[in-house]
């Protein structure tokens, strides 16, 4: 578990009945909602960074990740042995599911 802070918070006793109306523990509800609001920003943050993005990383994207690996030397293909893994494909509702050889 997180370690915690102890925060001194005013809210209008309108809010406070209604937290009250739900939830006993008003710590805990309080923390959810800041949890799901930091979580919602986090979101609006990434979305805003897909929208415009820096402009070095604009420029990286135009490339490709197809293009990109294109360019790798020789010797970086062989960091990785494609045999040596076990194929898998997702399976909705059961994960990650061995494929067949």
């Amino acid at each position: 578990m997180a370690p915690t802070e102890r925060v001194t918070v005013t809210l209008s006793s309108d809010l406070v009945q209604g937290i009250d109306r739900f939830e006993r523990n008003r710590s805990r509800f309080i923390a959810e909602a800041v949890r799901r609001e930091l979580e919602c920003r986090r979101r609006q943050e990434l979305l805003r960074s897909l929208q415009d993005p820096h402009p070095e990383i604009a420029d990286l994207a135009e490339v490709g990740l197809a293009d990109w690996g294109e360019h790798l030397p020789p010797d970086d293909e062989e960091l990785v042995d494609l045999a040596a893994g076990t194929p898998v494909n997702w399976v909705e509702g059961e994960g990650w599911v061995e494929r067949p050889r």
